[in-house]
């Protein structure tokens, strides 16, 4: 490969902000696809770094001290790579830490440590020392939200961990030799601010949550509250964390005590207002204070003394940003977005931010080099963002163009591209202004998405092809307008597109991969070369009417392939193809001969060599057609040259985990290439350097003659053209005629022309092609306007004649009309297609109602056995409901005959066992609170159950649940029994209702004979005392007309004629006509028609006045006056007895309706009476219930409280015995530590010693010299590298040039090597004492472990205790309820609640109170015998008392006296003169005084040799002063460095101390306080007991005076 050429990235572009750091004081670093680029904040120049191996990279970190940067792959069990910068050299690899990814990384400012979080499955935390490439400390399952890991800068061995809802703090301990992680999860507070108060969270926390709540448990269920969201961690100088929240919380934790600060709360009505609405987004701490940076675009410096906090500065940035971090030397600080861009801000220099970066971010979806001489690369987003690179990769501008891009191509000849979009645009921007592009021109193509964009190497035609069959021909120069030439039609879909341009033949070769109407599958099986010429392409014979290009104009070749391709590249008579099903590259050499368009020619591939390992692959052919390029889902990037095909160079531009390269692109001299990442975000540019070039043929020369010359009279007119506006003449127009179609309606008479106008309008966005149809369509109407204008008239003519006739028609009778009938039965078809669609619709409707209603009714209805019913009363408002019951199911039943069973072999045994005193006790008495103590009145209505249990005697469970279950059959049985009565009740009212119908009838009668007109009272059923007739619908409630087919009429009809016949058979009356011959038609009518009866009056009364009647006529109408008499009578008498009847009636009607009421009200009484009895039987019920569910609450708990006893004992075992480890460990470390400071203080010793044996050079100097140190810089902690840095300062001490004047070189050797073996041996005391702390700091840990588990251990003790004490009473103590009167009982009526005390009631029986009773009564007079006895012995002691007080005084004062000798005291000479006599006395006068002048002679010799040593002692200091002078003279040259650094510490004590200071003092003050308040408190309490001491003994002095001269008698 190398002999054909190489391949080197130029440069690179993208960015994700995955992670944004400082890689030195200069420089960042970020990652792009599959390198890391560095950008250098004050020149902007780019270096990139490929990944080894081209995966992706994943996470990313680095140390701005050390120039260190360390990321991690991508790829299935990824490495996690550390390079030193800027030498670029591999430092580490560390490998196994995961088996997908990892999603953060940290380095250490303490040494070479790494910590890192993997993702799923493992979630694990490691912390890697990566100079020895091994895990120092391992913790699975505890990073699974974490998204940022970071190191305490001042102590490696904590570390943070952020998550999305929470932060942990990782401390890495050393445990018998082991490092481990030890978590400490910090509580937030919640979100209206309020801390949680408690103790820290340890590393194993033992307090899980219960399933059920203990009483009086210590602890207690903790409950949900919803936590602030921390966003961004900082860690501070004292090693302790500025948190900061999304909800703009500010938040400071102290580290070892897990205590949490709010700084701030935005909530507050005292909130600084600039703070208010911030969410912080990011935190770092600057010398000039926190800068927090939200999301309002907003950078804040905040200065924190203690708890105050105020804003001090503020920035605006133009962009949100997102992160925020500080450089290596503190002074720099960096702002970066998720949109591509860096800010840089120095806020001790300028108030300035400087923007670094501006690209953008998100995804490449193609970029192409332009075809002028600067190379300008041309790359479009998936966000529709054009941008323009410079041939060093430099932003020059960008353009939007507002809307989803698919393709892009560039054009030689004018400097513009060409932009395809989703919905069918192909946009043309003016490239000329790099830094301001502009669209000049649109055109729409498709209604879908333009999938190809490809310019003719010559820049005669852009063809484009989209998901449809059309490929469009553009004349490519903008002097032309951009105009379309026309299409042709492919068959099937395009798959890959490309060129040639035969200047010799002038012709220009279009090959098309297309997949084949006969293919369904997305594969290309065809080849479609399309043949045009470069020239004389206007004109109606190359272009039909409609756009489609004319046959003898296009010359279409179609050759079929072996095998499905995917991608193709055009060459001089060949094609070069892709095969992603064989994973090979083909070449297919095309026929010289000519051939028929409607020929299809059959292909081989000439050579076929193996392509990409992962398809598919896309090709695309160099310019100069010698260099073929492939790219593929690999995300390698090859190129091959065409005459030997074999050869490839190759290089990994893109990772293939994100799906490789989705395009290339090649420049004009071949020489350089873009290509584009699918997910990886990333623009690469390459350089192609090919070892074998060949001169540039005169051929090429001409061409890029020709096209520099087009180039310069094509581009002056593209800059010329406006910016293109979407406000154009035809989009007004087409709205117009919009508004015209949506305005009025038109006349019948016009209908054809409105449906003329439809069908020639255009869509809303026609496309091209639709657009020239209207145009065809109105040239048509135009040359044909004379013979539309005939038809139209004739249309006109023959509309008004169907309209006069329609008019005619209308006054016609309908048999006349002549129907259509092919209509008629179409439109009879549609009706029955509808009418069918309607009813199947009703129909379901109908099914799933009834399905619905079948539902109801069977769940609420025949479930129920008995069903709801009520029975209203006649004359009043009573109304009384029956139980509903369901029926008992057989589990009932047989659990009911199984406690029955268990009760009848418990009674036997019960009875046995009863105590004799109860069985003689008064009947009455068991009588009058029987049913008292059974709680219910279901034994007085008569409905106990035998078997019940006592209430007192209720202990178990068991007999609990039987109590229930024989309880619901009580409950049952009062319900039966009382539905039993509503049942007769309920047919009585039945009854009743028809006796008063039978009554009411019969008075009806009576009044129709009567002649009477009035309303009765006909009372009813209603719907809940009659509740079947809810579920079935009277014909009476349908109002709606009844729908009936023809079948149904029929059958009505057959039934109505059926009625009819049954009434004529039923009409002859034949039975009746019987019975009346039978009784002579006497039954019942005489009485009846009685009232109806006249007697007539004679003829002649009517024709002859009363004196012309004769004798005859007179008496006939004398007996006629007393016939009618008589029957007035009789009508009278009757219509008496009709009223007495109807009066009888009601009367009647009334008593029973009354006596029904009466009846009702005593059942609605015992309905009453039954529901109070249930009601007491369910509370009893409910009583049992709660009390079987405490013991099973109870019983649940205790195994759940071993459980967690066990668990933590378990710990505590674990945990004591990794504290006897830690113990002997650290008593073993501590003994090795002991013998290494005996063995530094040992060579301090020895060097002393041989400086004495050294001559010429003073002691003291020499020591000084062998305790001199170089300054080495402060750090938090002793690093690995700590005694390298000392032993290199330590060479630059022990330089020829620091040894003093006069000193021999041995002596200076010698003094370097006894100081470089000193300070090995400080530095690894410094070393054991750090680890020493550190185990000892463990240690202390494990033991508040150990301490914390015991104390757990004791909370779930007492819970246990408390468990058991609480389930004994629960056990003993029944819930009884008694039945009371009214009167009997007396009580706290203030809290009657079941808590209080107050209400608990304990029930005894009256013989035990009277036994009570008694013993009280025989007690106290016990006691009061006793009082007796004690109040004589009480006389006594009060006597014998008053004797030993006596006797006592006497004894103090004889020790008075006693005291009062003792005290006499004699001198020494006294003493003396008592032993000794003169003559001795002068004697040892004598001898003091010559002892006294020895002394005196001592005193002075040494006082002699004392001024002596220090006259030579003076000598050696006026030496020693001459050598400080000078000492001092060089320290005065050094003192300005001291006095900055001792100002830089101050600052950074006064950062960190007043607080504690302040702490402390007000502390000391306090105790001073309150030692003073206490002293006084004791001193006042002293001096009160004194006082009533003295007063006491007074009074005792003056009660016993007068008795004392008796007694001295006595």
């Amino acid at each position: 490969m190398d002999d054909v050429g190489s391949l080197e990235i130029r440069w690179i572009q993208g960015f994700t902000n995955k992670n944004v750091t400082f890689v030195d004081t200069k420089t960042v670093c970020y990652t792009c696809g599959a390198h890391v680029c560095f950008l250098n904040l004050e020149t902007g120049k780019q270096s990139v770094f490929q990944s080894p191996g081209g995966a992706c990279v994943g996470a990313l970190t680095a140390d701005g001290r050390t120039g260190i940067f360390a990321f991690s792959e991508q790829k299935l069990s990824p490495s996690i790579f550390l390079y030193g910068f800027p030498e670029l050299q591999l430092k580490s690899e560390l490998i196994g830490g995961t088996q997908l990814d990892y999603t953060s990384l940290a380095l250490s400012d303490g040494g070479p440590y790494l910590a890192s979080c993997s993702s799923l499955p493992d979630y694990t935390i490691t912390v890697w020392n990566w100079e020895n490439a091994v895990p120092v400390c391992t913790q699975p399952q505890a990073g699974e939200d974490v998204i940022s890991l970071v190191f305490n800068p001042f102590n490696w061995l904590q570390l943070c961990a952020l998550g999305t809802t929470s932060f942990t703090v990782w401390q890495i301990e050393n445990i018998a030799n082991v490092d481990v992680l030890k978590p400490r999860v910090v509580e937030l507070p919640a979100t209206n601010g309020s801390v949680v108060e408690g103790r820290p969270t340890s590393s194993h926390d033992v307090r899980d949550q219960l399933q059920y709540l203990v009483p009086g448990m210590p602890l207690s269920r903790t409950t949900t509250r919803a936590t602030v969201t921390p966003s961004a961690i900082c860690w501070t100088t004292t090693s302790e964390l500025y948190v900061g929240c999304v909800e703009g919380f500010l938040l400071l934790v102290d580290t070892e005590s897990l205590s949490v600060s709010v700084l701030f709360t935005p909530t507050t009505a005292d909130a600084i207002p600039e703070l208010r609405n911030c969410s912080i987004e990011g935190l770092t701490l600057h010398e000039s204070g926190l800068m927090v940076l939200g999301k309002e675009n907003m950078v804040h410096c905040l200065q924190i003394r203690g708890t105050q906090l105020n804003v001090t500065q503020t920035w605006q940035l133009e962009r949100p940003a997102n992160t925020v971090m500080l450089s290596p030397d503190n002074e720099t600080l960096l702002l970066s977005s998720n949109e591509g861009r860096m800010y840089m801000l120095n806020p001790t220099q300028s108030d300035k931010i400087v923007k670094v970066l501006d690209i953008f971010s998100g995804n490449f979806v193609t970029a192409a080099l332009s075809h002028t001489d600067s190379n300008i690369c041309v790359s479009l987003r998936d966000s529709g963002e054009l941008q323009l690179w410079s041939s060093d990769g430099t932003c020059l501008g960008s353009l939007s163009v507002q809307a989803q891009v698919t393709s892009l191509a560039c054009c030689p000849i004018a400097h513009y591209a060409a932009v395809g979009t989703t919905s069918g645009d192909v946009i043309f921007i003016d490239l000329n202004m790099a830094e301001q592009p502009r669209l000049v021109h649109q055109v729409h193509l498709y209604h879908a998405a333009v999938d190809h964009l490809v310019f003719d190497p010559e820049g005669h035609y852009l063809f484009t092809s989209g998901s449809d069959s059309f490929v469009y021909i553009l004349d490519a120069k903008p002097s032309r307008m951009f105009s379309v030439m026309g299409y042709a039609v492919i068959p099937g879909k395009v798959l890959s597109l490309s060129t040639q341009c035969f200047r010799d033949l002038d012709e220009v070769k279009v090959l098309a991969l297309c997949t084949g109407q006969e293919d369904k599958n997305e594969d290309g099986s065809l080849f479609k070369v399309l043949s045009l010429p470069t020239r004389n392409l206007a004109g109606s014979d190359c272009i039909e009417r409609h756009g489609c290009l004319s046959a003898h104009f296009l010359k279409v070749f179609t050759y079929k392939v072996p095998h499905p391709l995917e991608s193709c590249a055009l060459g001089i008579s060949e094609v070069f193809a892709y095969c992603h099903k064989k994973k090979n590259l083909q070449r297919f050499q095309l026929p010289e001969t000519s051939i028929s368009n409607q020929e299809v020619v059959d292909l081989q591939p000439e050579q076929e060599v193996k392509g990409h390992p992962l398809g598919p692959a896309s090709l695309l052919l160099s310019p100069n057609c010698l260099q073929l390029a492939s790219v593929g889902r690999d995300g390698l990037l090859r190129i091959r040259q065409t005459a030997s095909m074999e050869q490839y160079i190759e290089m990994q531009c893109h990772s293939c985990h994100l799906g490789g390269v989705r395009s290339v692109s090649f420049s004009t001299d071949g020489h350089t290439l873009v290509t584009t990442g699918v997910g990886d975000g990333s623009l690469v540019c390459t350089t192609l350097r090919i070892k074998a070039v060949d001169a540039v043929s005169p051929s090429k020369q001409c061409i890029t003659q020709s096209l520099k010359s087009l180039f310069s009279t094509e581009n002056p007119i593209l800059i010329n053209f406006p910016a293109w506006s979407e406000a154009s003449p035809g989009v007004s127009k087409n709205t117009e005629e919009s508004q015209v179609r949506g305005g009025a309606s038109v006349d019948v008479t016009e209908q054809d022309e409105m449906y003329k106008s439809q069908l020639q309008s255009p869509s809303l966005h026609p496309t091209w092609l639709e657009s020239k149809q209207q145009a065809v369509i109105k040239e048509d109407n135009e040359h044909y306007s004379d013979t539309k204008k005939k038809l139209r008239k004739a249309i006109k003519d023959l509309r008004d004649t169907i309209q006069k006739m329609l008019r005619e028609n209308e006054n016609l009778p309908e048999e006349q009309f002549n129907l259509d009938v092919v209509e008629q039965k179409i439109l009879k078809t549609m009706v029955e297609e509808e009418v069918a669609r309607t009813k199947s619709e009703i129909a379901q409707d109908i099914e799933e109602k009834c399905h619905r209603r079948d539902v109801l009714k069977r769940e609420c209805w025949d479930s129920v056995t008995v069903k709801g019913r009520a029975i209203k009363a006649f004359h009043s408002g009573l109304y009384v409901q029956n139980y509903p019951l369901k029926e008992r199911t057989e589990e009932e039943l047989e659990d009911l005959r199984r406690v029955h069973n268990i009760r009848k072999l418990e009674k036997p045994a019960l009875s046995s066992l009863e105590n004799t005193q109860e069985e003689n006790q008064l009947e009455e008495d068991h009588e009058a609170t029987s049913f008292a103590l059974t709680g219910s009145f279901s034994a007085q209505l008569g409905y106990s159950d035998p078997y019940i249990y006592d209430q007192f005697i209720l202990q178990t469970t068991e007999q609990r649940n039987n109590q229930i279950i024989m309880l619901q059959g009580v409950i049952y049985r009062i319900k039966t029994a009382f539905n039993a009565d509503f049942e007769a009740l309920h047919r009585q009212k039945v009854q009743e209702l028809k006796y008063i119908g039978d009554r009411n009838r019969r008075i009806r009668d009576i009044m129709l004979e009567l002649d009477i007109n009035q309303e009765l009272w006909e009372p009813s059923l209603i719907d809940s005392e009659w509740p079947e007739r809810v579920l079935t619908v009277d014909n009476s409630e349908i109002k709606a007309e009844k729908y009936l087919t023809l079948e149904q009429e029929e059958e009505e009809e057959r039934r109505k004629l059926e009625e009819e016949r049954q009434l004529t058979a039923q009409g002859d009356g034949s039975r009746e006509k019987a019975l009346d011959d039978m009784m002579k038609g006497e039954l019942e009518v005489k009485k009846v028609e009685i009232l109806k009866m006249e007697i007539p009056l004679p003829e002649f009364a009517l024709t002859k006045p009363n004196n012309h009647w004769s004798e005859e006529e007179k008496k006939v109408y004398k007996e006629y006056e007393e016939k009618a008499k008589a029957l007035s009578e009789e009508k009278e008498k009757y219509k008496r007895s009709l009223e007495l009847e109807i009066k009888r009636l009601q009367e009647s009607t009334k008593d029973t309706t009354e006596n029904f009421d009466e009846t009702l009200s005593k059942l609605k009484g015992k309905k009453g009476k039954c529901t109070f009895a249930i009601k007491q039987e369910e509370l009893k019920i409910a009583h049992l219930v709660d009390s079987v569910l405490k013991e099973e609450e109870l019983k649940n708990q205790e195994p759940e409280l071993k459980h967690q006893l066990d668990k933590t004992l378990a710990h505590k075992g674990e945990t004591d015995e990794e504290v006897k480890r830690c113990q002997d460990e650290l008593d073993k470390f501590h003994e090795e530590y002991d013998s290494l400071v005996a063995q530094d203080k040992v060579l301090d010793k020895d060097f002393r010693k041989n400086c004495f044996d050294i001559q010429n050079h003073p002691s003291d100097q020499l020591y000084k010299l062998f305790k001199r140190r170089p300054r080495t810089p402060l750090c938090g902690s002793l690093g690995p590298n700590a005694l390298n840095q000392m032993l290199n300062a330590m060479e630059e001490l022990d330089a020829p040039e620091n040894m003093p004047e006069g000193m021999c070189p041995a002596v200076w050797m010698k003094l370097c090597v006894a100081r470089r073996e000193k300070v090995e041996s400080e530095q690894k005391v410094k070393t054991k004492a750090l680890t020493l702390a550190q185990m000892q700091a463990c240690l202390q840990r494990r033991r508040q472990e150990l301490n914390s588990a015991q104390q757990h251990i004791e909370n779930l003790s007492k819970a246990l205790e408390s468990l058991q004490k609480e389930r004994n009473p629960q056990r003993k103590n029944t819930m009884v309820q008694v039945i009371l009167k009214q009167g009997q009982v007396e009580a706290s009526t203030k809290d009657l609640t079941p808590g209080s005390t107050d209400a608990d009631l304990i029930l005894y029986h009256k013989s035990v109170v009277d036994k009570l009773r008694g013993s009280i009564r025989m007690l106290a007079e016990q006691k009061i015998t006793s009082m007796e006895e004690r109040k004589e012995v009480h006389k006594c002691i009060i006597q014998l008392e008053w004797e030993h007080r006596v006797e006592r005084n006497k004894i103090e004062d004889i020790l008075d006296k006693e005291k009062s000798i003792k005290m006499l005291r004699l001198s020494e000479e006294q003493q003396d003169m008592t032993h000794y006599n003169k003559a001795q006395h002068a004697s040892r006068m004598s001898d003091k005084v010559s002892n006294l002048e020895e002394s005196i002679a001592l005193m002075e010799k040494a006082n002699q040799r004392c001024v002596e040593q220090r006259m030579e002692k003076i000598e050696w200091i006026n030496k020693k002063a001459d050598s400080k002078e000078r000492k001092n003279a060089t320290l005065e040259q050094q003192h300005p460095e001291m006095q900055v650094t001792v100002a830089e510490l101050r600052h950074i004590c006064e950062a960190a101390a007043p607080e504690d200071s302040e702490a402390a003092e007000t502390e000391e003050r306090y105790q001073e306080i309150v030692q003073m308040s206490n002293l006084k408190d004791l001193a006042g309490a002293q001096e009160e007991d004194l006082a009533a001491l003295w007063a006491e003994l007074e009074r005792l002095r003056m009660k016993n005076f007068p008795s004392l001269p008796e007694m001295n008698d006595n």
